[in-house]
């Protein structure tokens, strides 16, 4: 499929709530964005952003599954000493990839895309996008192509020259932290509860695996908390595919309302305890600050989509490298030699 066609495509199975965003160098919750700029290859490469939505809208029409991994592959990096992508760095003889992190040696998904993207990039403008841009973008494209909200995107990350095997672990929460524990880890790198609701939203499409709520099923794993945060009809739909053992394996839409589409849906699924994850039930369910956000985004699908876009960009604006730090890789999976 031609370039142009791709890109139309995606303008039109794609429900675009624009958000308006300062462009200036500061936003609204103060995260410096001095080094960022929207308009960052205007002039280096002008039909980046053409490309990279091309490639998303191939990706999802072959596997509508990759929308949300790619959008994955974004916050997965960040949380890891920066936007980077180091998380895409793989294994070598002085370097531990993150990819075998536990949080992402089963979940982590659509390093090809990024492959695919990165080569057309080169042959379009060598050397010229990083990595952690291209992250950067296929999360806001398939927010969009899903039907979500689309944001302006700064640009300008350098790509890291190493990776962080241990912070990957340490960083990213798993599917049974504790609301203190997922709270604690957002605000460690700068976002608070308004973003950890929101980001959290993205759950509104996905899957995740059996082995990552199977405690919340059977009280005989210990969770003694069972009938109070999970639906009791819910739980048992769950459990014919996921039994209390075997099955690891077994993908279960985090929003079985609307699975594939980006929505608000998920916020609503919490306020009947039909969350997936215990990271997710834990935002109705442990503090009313964080409640009162599920119901306000449950209500108001346009508020949600607006502080998503909102906290996206602040997400993407962790700890950059720019400048002369890092490089612009010419793989994405190893360093420039």
């Amino acid at each position: 499929m031609a370039k142009s066609m791709m890109y139309n495509s995606l303008a039109q199975i794609s429900l675009v709530v624009m958000i308006p965003l300062c462009a200036c160098c500061e936003t609204d919750e103060g995260t410096s964005t001095a080094s960022l700029s929207h308009h960052f290859y205007d002039n280096s490469c002008p039909k980046a952003q053409e490309i990279v939505q091309s490639f998303v809208a191939k990706a999802y029409s072959d596997d509508p599954r990759m929308a949300a991994s790619l959008l994955r592959l974004h916050y997965h990096d960040c949380f890891v000493n920066g936007c980077d992508a180091s998380l895409l760095l793989d294994n070598s003889g002085t370097l531990e990839s993150e990819k075998r992190s536990v949080v992402n040696i089963n979940s982590a998904r659509g390093f090809e895309v990024i492959d695919d993207i990165k080569s057309a990039l080169e042959d379009e403008c060598p050397q010229t996008v990083s990595c952690a841009d291209i992250l950067a973008l296929v999360a806001r494209d398939s927010t969009v192509i899903t039907g979500g909200p689309s944001w302006e995107v700064y640009l300008g990350r350098r790509d890291a020259r190493e990776a962080s095997l241990i912070a990957s672990d340490n960083n990213i929460p798993f599917a049974n932290s504790t609301f203190s524990n997922l709270v604690n880890k957002f605000n460690d790198q700068g976002l608070d509860l308004t973003d950890l609701a929101a980001l959290l939203g993205s759950h509104t499409i996905g899957n995740s695996r059996c082995k990552s709520f199977r405690t919340r099923l059977y009280k005989n794993l210990g969770n003694e908390d069972l009938d109070r945060n999970m639906d009791q009809n819910f739980a048992s739909m769950l459990q014919q595919g996921c039994p209390i053992s075997g099955n690891d394996q077994n993908l279960f839409n985090l929003d079985y309302v609307t699975p594939t589409k980006f929505d608000n849906h998920y916020f609503k699924n919490l306020m009947t305890y039909k969350g997936l994850l215990n990271t997710d039930e834990v935002l109705f369910t442990k503090s009313s600050n964080s409640q009162e956000l599920v119901k306000l985004y449950a209500e108001n699908e346009e508020a949600f989509f607006e502080q998503f876009a909102k906290s996206m960009v602040k997400m993407g604006n962790i700890s950059p490298l720019t400048g002369t730090n890092g490089e612009i890789r010419r793989i994405c999976r190893r360093v420039n030699h």
